[in-house]
């Protein structure tokens, strides 16, 4: 078979991209809080390092969304840096071997100020739409508590000034008038929707859901503590293509339990 090389990546006039980045063959990326944190601590460093402009982040439990801006060298060069400092990271962390992202990352250009502002609420509401949370800013992992004047995990990580003053330039309006833009329903679609179109079968879910349990039966979970019980339904929300009543149907829980999770 002959190697047909990879299409090189067109280049942003802005320098922005969204990118999404996938864990090999979907799987989790991120086990506990210590890997969160971890990502964006090297995030940071090339952040820094490599002179980014980083808009907005997510951290799901196998994929990671981004909105960042190039800084003095390649995007491709800068990504492959911070992959390579995770997963030296992971391996040693959890004695693996092997490849832990997809071999390339996606990524969309952005070119002008309303699609950027389309992906930032896109990668704000994206556990929302996947029903881990209800409102944007409860999930730790993403920079919507700094946008709202929270502090994000790290202080100086995120450059939403410019972003806010799209809004108005007095800091408290802004402020408001983007938390309203962030929590409206929309019909967004941006690279996620075009990478992640995949749903899977009941049969399929009890198989990843199985894969999760370890030695717990699928039977067994509805009648756990509640705080173990709450554990296993939120790691479960983030197998890729699972709909919330899936995962009621099979675990014989109501919807609203699965949701509150």
């Amino acid at each position: 078979m002959i190697d047909v090389p990879r299409k090189a990546r067109v280049k942003s006039e802005t320098g922005i991209y969204h990118i999404i980045w996938r864990g090999a063959n979907r799987q989790e990326i991120f086990h506990d809080d210590e890997d969160n944190e971890k990502f964006l601590d090297i995030l940071h460093k090339y952040k820094l390092k490599c002179e980014l402009s980083i808009y907005a982040w997510c951290l799901m439990s196998n994929h990671i969304h981004l909105l960042i801006k190039e800084g003095c060298e390649d995007i491709s060069i800068t990504m492959k840096r911070v992959g390579v400092s995770f997963v030296r990271y992971y391996n040693l962390k959890y004695s693996t071997t092997g490849h832990l992202f997809q071999d390339r990352f996606k990524s969309e250009n952005v070119e002008n100020n309303k699609y950027l502002l389309t992906v930032v609420r896109y990668i704000h509401q994206n556990p929302v739409k996947a029903g881990i949370v209800l409102q944007s800013e409860e999930w730790r992992w993403s920079s919507c508590s700094g946008y709202y004047g929270k502090t994000p995990y790290l202080k100086d990580m995120l450059d939403c000034e410019n972003i806010l003053k799209m809004f108005s330039t007095d800091s408290v309006t802004a402020v408001e008038r983007f938390k309203e833009f962030n929590e409206r329903k929309n019909s967004d679609t941006c690279l996620g929707d075009q990478v992640n179109k995949r749903k899977i079968s009941d049969e399929e879910a009890r198989i990843e859901i199985k894969k999760l349990l370890g030695m717990i039966e699928i039977a067994q979970v509805k009648s756990l503590p509640k705080v173990q019980r709450n554990e296993i339904l939120l790691k479960v929300k983030g197998i890729e293509g699972l709909s919330l009543r899936q995962i009621a149907r099979i675990f014989g829980v109501s919807l609203n339990l699965v949701f509150k999770s």
